[in-house]
C-alpha cells in the first residue's frame, strides 16, 4: 500500500491479496456455475478494470454508472473505478427507462456498464444521454455500439489505484426514493471503512471466517455493506444472488451456500417466517447473526423468527446518506419493538419542529452524528441545507426514548399525523395488525373522515385470500384490545400487496396518493 494512499480498495482488497487470505474466495455466485474469485484475483481484475478505464478515456472524478446484477463483475467494476479515482454511481436495476434517463442526464456519466438482461430497458433511452460515450455489457450477446465487458477487461493491462485522500468523492449512490424522489448522494473514500469499524465490528462482530448472504442488492446502502463493506474488512466471503428475492430462493441458498450471517429486511422476514412454518424442517444453515433494516422490525416477526432459529434479529436504522446503520440494538442486547441504542461511533438527538430537543418520552426527529455522513446531494442544494446540518444530519424519521434510553420507531415525519389532538405512529398501528395470524403485511396512513379529520386507513395484506367486512371487524378489535380504543383503523382495505421500494420499504406516499 502506498504511503498515504486512502483509496478505499487498497484497504478492502489489497491489504487481504498480498498477505494470508489471498487464496480465500471473496465472492461466491449462488446461480448456476457458481462462479467464484478470490482476493488475489479480485485484486487482478479490479487493477484490470483501472487499465480498462484508462484505455477508453476516463479519467479522474469521471463517472461511470453501474447497472448490474449482484454478480461478480459489480464488485469488480465498482472498486476497479475506485482504483481509478473514476466514481461509480450504482442504480437501482428495477426502474423504468423513463426514470434511468432522468438519472443518467443529472448524474452525466462518461461511460456504463450494465448487465445483459438489463440493457434492453436502457437502449431505448441512451442516445439521449449527451455525456455517454461507451457502454459495457456484462454476459449474453454485445448489442451493437457497446463492448463486451469481459472481453475488454480481459485485454486490459493491470494498473495500480491512484493515490486519493480519505475526503475524496469515492462513489454515489441514489436515494430508494420511498419518497418518490431520488437524488444523487456522494460518499468519500473513507466513509466505506468507518461503517466497517463501527457497525461491521462493534456490532455485527463480522470474522473471516464468516460466509454472508444478504438479501438487499449491492446497489442499496444497506447491501453494499452487508454484502462488501463488512466482509471485505475482514476476509469474509460473501454469496452472491442475481434473481429477486423470495421465501423459496433465500431458503435455498441457506440450505446450499449455509451462510452464518443473513442480512435480510422486514418484508422478506415476515413472508419467510410464514413460508417456514410450512416446512418440514428449516434450512441447515449455521445462522449466527441476523440482521435488518429498511424499515423498522414488527416485534412479532422478530419473535418468531427468534423462535425458530434460535438467532435474534438485530433489527438496525441506517440511510443512503448514512451509508449503513447507526442505530440498532446489539447481540447481547435485543428488545423487539426498539431500534435499540446508538452504534458506538455515531451521536444521536431528537428535535422538535423547530429544532429544539425534546426531553422524556416525547416524540422528536432523529438526527445523527457520524464519519459515514454523505458529503451531500448532487445538484440538489437545498436538500442538502435541509438535510445535512454542519456535522448533523437529518434522517426524516420520528422515534422517542423509552424508560430505558432505547429508541422506539414511530413513522416518518411524513407519515406521522394527528387523531383527535394526539401525534399518532402509523408503525404502531401496523405492528398491532401484524401480530394477527391472518395478517402478513399492513401500512397505515392518514386519511380525512367526513367532517374532514384525519383518521388511520389501514391496508391489509392477509396471508391467504382477500379480507371481507366481518374480518375488518376482526382485525379493529384486535388493534383496540394491543394498543388502545382511539388508534385503532377507521377503515381497512385488502389488498394483493403493498407498493415498495426494491430494497423492501413500502411507499406509503403512494398509499396517500
Amino acid at each position: 500500500m502506498m504511503a498515504g494512499n486512502e483509496n478505499a480498495a487498497l484497504y478492502f482488497i489489497d491489504r487481504h491479496a498480498e498477505g494470508a487470505l489471498k487464496d480465500k474466495i471473496a465472492f461466491v455466485e449462488s446461480d448456476a456455475g457458481g462462479e467464484t474469485i478470490t482476493y488475489k484475483d479480485l485484486k487482478d481484475q479490479t487493477n484490470r478494470m483501472v487499465g480498462l478505464l484508462r484505455r477508453y478515456g476516463l479519467r479522474q472524478e469521471d463517472r461511470l454508472a453501474l447497472l448490474a446484477l449482484d454478480e461478480i463483475a459489480w464488485p469488480v467494476a465498482f472498486w476497479g473505478a475506485l482504483k481509478a479515482g473514476v466514481v461509480p454511481v450504482a442504480l437501482n436495476t428495477l426502474l423504468s427507462a423513463e426514470v434511468y434517463g432522468v438519472i443518467l442526464k443529472d448524474c452525466r456519466p462518461r461511460a456504463m456498464v450494465v448487465s445483459a438482461v438489463l440493457y434492453p430497458t436502457v437502449a431505448p433511452i441512451l442516445k439521449d444521454i449527451p455525456s455517454l460515450q461507451t457502454v459495457f455489457v456484462i454476459g449474453g450477446q454485445t448489442p451493437e455500439n457497446t463492448s463486451n465487458f469481459l472481453e475488454e477487461l480481459s485485454q486490459s493491462s493491470a494498473e495500480p489505484a491512484i493515490n486519493v485522500s480519505g475526503d475524496e468523492c469515492a462513489f454515489w449512490l441514489y436515494s430508494s426514493g420511498s419518497t418518490g424522489q431520488p437524488k444523487g448522494v456522494r460518499h468519500v473514500h473513507s466513509s466505506l471503512k468507518a461503517t466497517a469499524d463501527t457497525y461491521g465490528r462493534q456490532v455485527l462482530g463480522i470474522e473471516e471466517t464468516d460466509v454472508v448472504y444478504s438479501v438487499a442488492k449491492l446497489f442499496f446502502a444497506y447491501g453494499l455493506g452487508n454484502a462488501m463493506t463488512f466482509p471485505m474488512s475482514v476476509g469474509a466471503t460473501t454469496v452472491l444472488f442475481s434473481g429477486r428475492p423470495t421465501p423459496a430462493s433465500a431458503s435455498e441458498i441457506l440450505t446450499n451456500h449455509r451462510p452464518s450471517i443473513f442480512c435480510g429486511v422486514p418484508t422478506l422476514y415476515a413472508a419467510m417466517v410464514a413460508y417456514l412454518q410450512g416446512l418440514e424442517k428449516l434450512p441447515a444453515a449455521p445462522l449466527r447473526r441476523c440482521i435488518s433494516a429498511g424499515e423498522a422490525l414488527p416485534e412479532d416477526v422478530g419473535k418468531r423468527w427468534a423462535g425458530m432459529w434460535n438467532c435474534d434479529i438485530l433489527d438496525g436504522v441506517g440511510s443512503t446518506e448514512m451509508l449503513h446503520i447507526f442505530l440498532s440494538n446489539s447481540p447481547a442486547d435485543v428488545v423487539y419493538g426498539t431500534s435499540g441504542n446508538a452504534v458506538p461511533g455515531y451521536d444521536l438527538r431528537l428535535v422538535d419542529e423547530i429544532g429544539l430537543e425534546v426531553t422524556g418520552d416525547a416524540i422528536g426527529e432523529l438526527l445523527v452524528r457520524g464519519a459515514s455522513a454523505a458529503d451531500g446531494y448532487w445538484n440538489q442544494r437545498d436538500r442538502s441545507r435541509l438535510t445535512f446540518e454542519g456535522e448533523w444530519t437529518h434522517t426524516g424519521d420520528k422515534y422517542y426514548r423509552d424508560k430505558s434510553g432505547r429508541y422506539v420507531y414511530c413513522g416518518r415525519t411524513d407519515d406521522m399525523f394527528k387523531v383527535s389532538g394526539i401525534w399518532l405512529s402509523p408503525f404502531e398501528v401496523e405492528q398491532a395488525l401484524i401480530s394477527h395470524d391472518a395478517v402478513l403485511e399492513a401500512a397505515v396512513v392518514a386519511h380525512r373522515d367526513e367532517d374532514g379529520l384525519e383518521k388511520p386507513l389501514a391496508h391489509v395484506v392477509l396471508k391467504s385470500g382477500l379480507g371481507d367486512a366481518a374480518t375488518a371487524d376482526i382485525l379493529k378489535d384486535h388493534v383496540k384490545q394491543k394498543i388502545g380504543l382511539w388508534k385503532y383503523p377507521r377503515w381497512i382495505k385488502f389488498v394483493d400487496e403493498l407498493p415498495k421500494t426494491a430494497t423492501g420499504k413500502i411507499q406509503r406516499f403512494k398509499l396517500r396518493d
